[in-house]
């Protein structure tokens, strides 16, 4: 599960910070370098969810709930806006439906 769940914040970051880096070159006019770093970061998000150990559909179904987190987080840390308790629940939320879709006993 541990193993599982660091997948899921390591394709989270690499989404992020590869769609980031490409969103600073288009919209804020910084080096294309930063895209073809952004780029090659997202070609690794790719390959990354292909180690889980789940079906297609569901590692990308939790991963959804993991990527929400993960945007909250980085918009806190990063562009410095501080989540409000709403932002706080729907992470919560979106938490839950990943542990229960990834990790319920199923037969």
């Amino acid at each position: 599960m541990i193993q599982s769940l660091l997948l899921f914040v390591v394709a989270g970051v690499c989404e992020i910070g590869g769609g980031y880096l490409f969103w600073l070159w288009l919209r804020e006019g910084k080096s294309p370098w930063l895209a073809v770093i952004g780029v090659v970061i997202l070609g690794v998000y790719g390959v990354v969810p292909t180690l889980q150990p789940a079906t297609f559909g569901r590692a990308y179904a939790a991963y959804g709930g993991v990527f929400i987190v993960l945007s909250i987080l980085w918009g806190w840390i990063v562009d410095r806006i501080a989540p409000d308790k709403y932002d706080l629940l729907g992470g919560w939320i979106a938490l839950l439906g990943v542990l229960v879709i990834m990790y319920a006993p199923r037969r």
